[in-house]
């Protein structure tokens, strides 16, 4: 691992958390940035755009790429989606593998740990969701976490609770190369407004779905419009067959004026303004195995 830096240079760089689905990667990078610029769910495998939040400080600018969960490809999304965060772990200078305090270190720990153990970048252990175990199981975790490879660093912290994610950023930036400015000040993520919306929409429209859906919705922004003080987003919900469609509209459209209120109300604290939001569902049969529909939906 690469040692320490002098202090009184500035430092900027690309960071990313991994780690396997529900590891509280998403969460953390919220917390850090202070904003909500990754979907969170409880749903494994719902991050599918590489998203990042740029963290500026006074001697460093940490920016923070979020990947999705590495994962067994069972159908063409999921083999490109493997493609994607490898390609991010390549290119970054610190990775932060997750590893959630409450559950055992398991095998998809290790086998993550051996893919990132031959990468350039620094690595550290982030032991995360603490403000769920008592002090006992915290230090065994510890212990049984940092016996799994040689990292540069393990550091406990809890997202929810804000506890040590200062310390956290204090660590990764530490391992930053010195490097001018990467991002201007107010810049706090440079993936295009439609993205993020989609990606309201689509966490919106995974929330309280049975098991069956996550992989199966994507969403599209088809059209943005000024009218006045208001801007009107026209979206389409994408799912793979009829039945999927049914739950995702919900009796008598309960289900889907649920999920329009719940994301109108994330994407006008994002924006900062009014917003009519339309939402249509549409059937794309078996998308996910579909080359043409993938490039369609924006993978």
């Amino acid at each position: 691992m690469r040692g320490r830096r002098p202090e009184d240079t500035y430092r900027a760089g690309f960071a990313c958390f991994v780690g396997r689905p529900n590891a509280g990667k998403s969460t953390l990078t919220n917390a850090i940035i202070g904003q909500k610029i990754a979907i969170t769910s409880s749903k494994p495998q719902t991050t599918r755009h590489v998203i990042r939040g740029v963290l500026h400080r006074p001697d460093a600018q940490l920016v923070l790429v979020d990947t999705p969960g590495l994962h067994r490809p069972r159908t063409l999304l999921g083999e490109r989606l493997n493609d994607l965060v490898r390609q991010t772990w390549s290119e970054v200078d610190v990775i932060g593998l997750c590893v959630p305090a409450d559950e055992p270190v398991g095998r998809g720990d290790r086998f993550i740990t051996g893919e990132i153990a031959e990468l350039k970048a620094t690595v550290i252990a982030v032991v995360t969701k603490t403000d769920l175990v008592d002090r006992k199981r915290l230090a065994e975790q510890l212990v049984a976490v940092s016996e799994m490879g040689d990292f540069a660093e393990v550091v406990p912290v809890s997202a929810v609770s804000g506890h040590q994610v200062d310390t956290l950023v204090d660590v990764m930036t530490n391992y930053l190369p010195p490097s001018p400015q990467l991002y201007p000040d107010d810049m706090l993520t440079d993936e295009p407004e439609q993205v993020l919306i989609a990606e309201l929409v689509r966490e919106a429209a995974l929330e309280g779905v049975r098991d069956e859906l996550p992989h199966s919705i994507a969403v599209v922004v088809e059209e943005m419009i000024e009218e006045g003080p208001v801007l009107k987003i026209y979206a389409d919900v994408y799912v793979e067959r009829p039945s999927q469609k049914a739950i995702v509209i919900g009796a008598r459209a309960s289900r889907l004026k649920d999920v329009g209120t719940r994301a109108r109300a994330e994407i006008e604290a994002l924006l900062g303004r009014r917003v009519y939001l339309d939402l249509h569902v549409r059937v794309a049969k078996d998308w996910q195995r579909d080359p043409k529909q993938l490039r369609r939906l924006g993978f």
